[in-house]
């Protein structure tokens, strides 16, 4: 059995910053063979686009006002503020393991195998089913831009069912072009990721400008409960808009996935985790304020029509197509970063002999330095369930509510063990970055963080996996939908449980430091 260290040792002044960076990830039994050349913006970028405020603000919004009026808008910093004690656990074990494949490396060698592992399984299941559904949401931008994109029927509304079936067809060439991208590189990756960020940065200053320089009413418009208010139980309608904010912020501990590619990855994730996740915050709330002062009506039109019903409304036709075509790119870097941290989740569980074919998952092109084999893995797999939900119109939903629960799990999975790691002396004093600065660390208020980010953590569970006909059978045509949830999560335990390496001992076994 062996031990991994928790801290790095102050490095010779001369020493080569990638020399450093390569040492250090030895320390921890792993060779360097992907590139690191992945400075701060690039960190960042990969989680900001990961959430993606433009893409999944202007498919969600409609329905979080749908179901708790303008007031839904509090939901937001509610969930932010949740998510940020979790980035804040995030960003403090990102400090001391630097690896590949964040929240299995995390979860194992603060939970034990077991439970690193359902970690893993959990988060990359749920990574394949993001970016599936971040890629349907082309459809509900293309066709808007030009009616020639809608290809499969007349309809371009998500919820019909020519709508769901151009979706998948969009979303599947799509699909397509990231694996592509990924499988060049991860230079060229974050080249096109960091573009597609400053674009996206341009278009949600843009929409904020144009929103609030075109408002019909004060702020104070956050504090009507709209149409949900005028019935009894408004507290559950405003619960249940709060899927809207939970759907959102997620993925900002992306950083993490890319350690092994990021320079000074010690100092550098923790920062990028936690500012990633802040940014979108701020930018999306003003983002929802703004529609709802700048909205033409507060009623089942802006629940229908959503943000590019505000926009069209504020904007006119060219300048909001020229949106549009921004928010399309926001859609494609969205799409192409939640491949790319899945990617090198199953690479960091292939390499360790977790996984089956576990030999050509891990397996590193030289040429390129990227885990070819499971960007076109997940690039198949991605398809493959928007073929299965053809005619589905309720894909986006189901899909969407499926992915996120299976991520507060994996989230829980880090932040559990860590909890009780907490409490036998974890994380033990010392250690600096390979800059011979400390690493982050929460201090004395580490337990205080940990604990109420494992209470959001689990309450948010119950309130997504919820069986809820309003949100995952709207139309009332296939009642089990409403379960997709339970169901989901059993069916991922059991697959997982089936594909676990029973008696397979692991290569890097992690023993824990006594308090």
């Amino acid at each position: 059995m062996t031990s991994t260290p928790e801290t790095a040792v102050a490095p010779p002044a001369t020493a080569p910053a990638g020399d450093l960076d390569a040492d250090d990830l030895s320390e921890f039994g792993y060779e360097q063979q992907l590139h690191r050349s992945l400075g701060k913006f690039a960190s960042f970028a990969a989680g900001f686009s990961f959430v993606s405020i433009l893409t999944t603000i202007f498919q969600l919004f409609g329905l979080g006002f749908g179901f708790g009026g303008p007031a839904f808008f509090w939901t937001w910093p509610i969930v932010y503020a949740g998510q940020f004690l979790v980035a804040l656990c995030f960003a403090e074990i990102a400090a001391r393991y630097p690896i590949s494949g964040a929240i299995y490396q995390w979860s194992r060698r603060l939970g034990g195998e077991v439970i690193g592992w359902f970690g893993g399984w959990f988060m990359m299941i749920a990574q394949i089913v993001t970016a599936a559904a971040a890629a349907i949401a082309l459809q509900v931008v293309l066709p808007a831009v030009w009616t020639g994109f809608q290809i499969v029927g007349d309809d371009p509304t998500l919820t019909s069912t020519s709508g769901a079936a151009n979706a998948v067809l969009l979303g599947s060439i799509l699909l397509v072009i990231v694996t592509a991208i990924n499988c060049v590189g991860v230079t060229w990756m974050s080249r096109v990721n960091s573009i597609g960020v400053i674009c996206e940065l341009v278009g949600v200053t843009a929409v904020i400008l144009a929103l609030f320089t075109h408002a019909r009413r004060g702020p104070d418009v956050v504090f009507d409960t709209g149409v949900p208010g005028q019935q009894p139980g408004y507290i559950w309608a405003f619960i249940v808009s709060g899927l809207m904010a939970a759907y959102v912020m997620v993925g900002f501990g992306s950083a993490g996935e890319l350690a092994e590619e990021t320079r000074d990855p010690r100092r550098v994730a923790p920062r990028t985790i936690r500012m990633a996740l802040t940014v979108s915050a701020v930018g999306g709330g003003l983002m929802l304020l703004g529609a709802l002062m700048a909205a033409p009506t507060l009623d089942e039109e802006l629940a229908t029509g959503g943000l590019p019903y505000v926009l069209d409304s504020v904007l006119g036709s060219f300048w909001g197509k020229v949106l549009l075509c921004d928010v399309a790119v926001a859609i494609f870097i969205c799409t192409l970063a939640i491949q790319t941290a899945c990617s090198r989740l199953m690479f960091s569980m292939a390499r360790d002999g977790r996984l089956p074919f576990s030999a050509q998952l891990s397996h590193v092109n030289r040429r390129t330095g990227t885990p070819i084999a499971p960007s076109i893995l997940i690039g198949v797999l991605c398809i493959g369930i928007l073929l299965v939900n053809v005619g589905n119109s309720a894909i986006f939903a189901t899909l969407a509510s499926v992915c996120i629960i299976l991520i507060y799990l994996a989230y829980l999975a880090v932040t559990g063990p860590m909890l009780y790691r907490r409490f036998q002396g974890w994380p033990h004093r010392g250690g600096v970055d390979a800059g011979g600065k400390k690493l982050f660390s929460l201090g004395r208020l580490g337990i205080v963080v940990n604990a109420l980010a494992v209470l959001y953590g689990a309450l948010m569970v119950i309130n997504l996996a919820w069986p809820r006909a309003e949100v995952f059978d709207p139309a009332g045509e296939m009642p089990i939908l409403r379960w997709a949830g339970p169901i989901c999560i059993a069916v991922t335990v059991l697959v997982g449980i089936a594909c676990f390496p029973r008696g397979k001992e692991h290569p890097k076994p992690v023993t824990f430091p006594a308090s």
